[in-house]
């Protein structure tokens, strides 16, 4: 469905720090890239933030009816990958391959659709290497003695753009190793000289292989062009990464680089950020193990992208209680055709477009549970519709594509509990022992499926049950 209202898409621009209405460099057509993962572990909640946030970003874009190009970036090659493959004894594009396979999996548990274009690090040497060449030619970079190639941030004259860092209170604050040989202390490095044993990649600076920053840029400039329109990512890579890739960027082209930069929040447990020194570190498979994939996904997009989200049990017990209310509404409704436009659809889509606003989005979707509901008991039909509205306008988020019985009766990933044939076998006893008029038996049963968190439902058509 295209849209043609008259709603305005504004975005939150880091580079600006305010919303600007958007407008693409190419009228109907997105060009956006993503940081995605550096893969020498799991994912953990912090990616499963990005991975949602940009994913609902991408989906509501083709909503509108843009042409996105969505670039989302594996780096499959640095030092913490080279580290962990020594440790582990393994070869690191064994290591890159395993976790690069992991992470599909968990997107894909998160219903996370795949971007167009997942370039790899390490499939891109050739465009890194043009494009640091570039850099030296035009005097932006230099080669130290220790063979490293480095970026002068002291020629780039905007540097601390998107930041706001001020280069002489980096500079104070900052030390250098003379042992690296930088002329600068805030210079970073684009090419590093190979050392024994590591993987490296011939090159007229000697056999070596890219620093974090040039990564990015290559990949993004090369398959979206010197100038595109959205880039994304974590908080956390504002300074100094996504600042690095400017200062790179447009020296190397001598043009802007990205017209919106958006940054999600970061993750926090109990008040504090997330990370592995405060032991409250949590991988997304852990987390599968005891919650459904949507009631994470629903946990994350409850908040706006560009708050600090609090990670609690009681967090995502919340989340699953409102998909029991979504999925409980849909019960006992048929996909029909519902009206093209409607005061529902017109206040989700200006929800999203007012900065991908998802609290205020499943806000409105919660006013619809509330009249399909009313529909239900006035029992003139009216539910259907409402009903394959509600479920559209999930799509569009992510969320509620299971069907309701399917997903009320699974256990998700709350334990293993009774399976459904142990169900059954009860709900018949039950129904046998009121056929009896054994009602003692009937309640006992009852109890028995109630503490197990089975929640009975008797009506006209029979005996029903789901999951509490």
């Amino acid at each position: 469905m295209t849209f043609t209202r008259s709603v305005m898409l504004t975005i939150y621009n880091s580079l600006s720090n305010k919303k600007e209405t958007f407008e693409p460099i190419v009228a109907g057509q997105v060009r956006m890239y993503v940081c995605g993962m550096t893969v020498y572990d799991y994912c953990h909640i912090g990616h499963a933030r990005v991975l949602v946030v940009f994913d609902v970003v991408y989906r509501f874009l083709k909503h509108l009816g843009y042409a996105v190009t969505y670039v989302r970036n594996i780096t499959d090659i640095d030092d913490k990958i080279i580290n962990r493959a020594l440790e582990n004894g393994e070869e690191y594009d064994h290591l890159t391959e395993r976790f690069i396979k992991a992470m599909h999996e968990d997107a894909d548990a998160l219903e996370v659709l795949r971007p167009d274009v997942e370039p790899r690090a390490t499939e891109t040497i050739g465009p890194i290497l043009e494009m640091i060449e570039s850099l030296q030619q035009q005097g932006y970079a230099y080669q130290a003695a220790n063979g490293d190639v480095y970026f002068s941030v002291s020629r780039f004259d905007n540097y601390g753009q998107l930041s706001g860092k001020k280069v002489a209170e980096l500079r104070a604050g900052e030390r250098v190793d003379v042992n690296e040989g930088k002329a600068d202390p805030l210079d970073f490095v684009l090419w590093k000289s190979a050392k024994p044993g590591e993987p490296s990649w011939p090159s007229r600076f000697g056999d070596g292989r890219p620093g974090w920053h040039i990564e990015c840029s290559a990949m993004s400039n090369s398959l979206l062009g010197n100038h595109f329109d959205i880039h994304g990512g974590g908080q956390d890579l504002q300074f100094p990464h996504h600042e690095n890739e400017i200062a790179q960027s447009e020296s190397c082209n001598g043009e802007k680089f990205v017209n919106y930069w958006m940054h999600n929040g970061f993750v926090r447990v109990n008040e504090e950020k997330m990370s592995k020194s405060l032991g409250n570190f949590f991988l997304l498979r852990d987390v599968l193990q005891n919650y459904r994939a949507e009631e994470i996904r629903y946990f994350i997009i409850s908040s706006h992208y560009r708050s600090q989200l609090n990670y609690s049990e009681k967090q995502l017990d919340h989340a699953g209680a409102a998909l029991q209310r979504f999925y409980t509404a849909l019960q006992d409704t048929e996909r029909v055709e519902f009206p093209a436009s409607s005061e529902y659809q017109q206040r989700f889509e200006q929800a999203l477009s007012d900065d991908f606003n998802t609290p205020s989005a499943i806000a409105v979707m919660f006013d619809l549970v509330r009249d399909i509901n009313r529909a239900k008991s006035k029992g003139q039909g009216e539910e259907h519709a409402l009903a394959s509205l509600l479920r559209y306008l999930g799509g569009i988020i992510g969320l509620l594509q299971s069907e309701a019985d399917e997903y009320l009766r699974s256990n998700g990933g709350h334990g293993a509990g009774l399976s459904d044939t142990a169900i059954d076998e009860l709900i018949e006893q039950r129904l046998q022992a009121r056929a009896s008029k054994d009602w003692a038996n009937a309640d006992r049963i009852r109890d028995e499926l109630n503490t197990a968190g089975i929640i009975i439902e008797d009506g006209a058509n029979g005996t029903r049950w789901r999951r509490g």
